[in-house]
């Protein structure tokens, strides 16, 4: 069974940094990327970050300069560096790996991590 189990959120105030992990279990294939998503209260969830198996990274706009996202392939562990945090970066974080097969595209997801940024 797959699972994805993220960790290192907390509390800190602006300007301070944190870093997520996101460590999984379990064989997935066909794997189109993985990466981030944030979910703040009363909004949407919103993708922050993605990481193709090529290496290719994609961010949200508003995090570009401060995140950043890679994998460490040897142990399979996927982390997002987190600089300079605003309060506007609160939220619960969220792993995602996301696979692609003839039929459509399946989403695994990490239970989250809270993040509040005070300033």
């Amino acid at each position: 069974q797959v699972q994805l189990v993220e960790s290192g959120g907390g509390s800190v105030h602006t300007g301070e940094s944190l870093r997520l992990s996101c460590s999984t279990s379990g064989t997935i294939r066909n794997i189109k990327s993985r990466g981030f998503f944030r979910q703040a209260p009363g909004k949407e969830r919103e993708l922050v970050a993605t990481i193709t198996p090529g290496g290719s990274a994609h961010y949200l706009g508003s995090v570009k300069g401060r995140f950043t996202v890679w994998r460490d392939n040897a142990k399979d562990i996927l982390y997002l560096q987190m600089e300079d945090l605003k309060p506007e970066d609160t939220g619960v974080y969220y792993c995602n790996i996301c696979t692609t097969y003839l039929s459509g595209e399946h989403d695994y997801w990490g239970r989250g991590t809270q993040v509040t940024v005070s300033s």
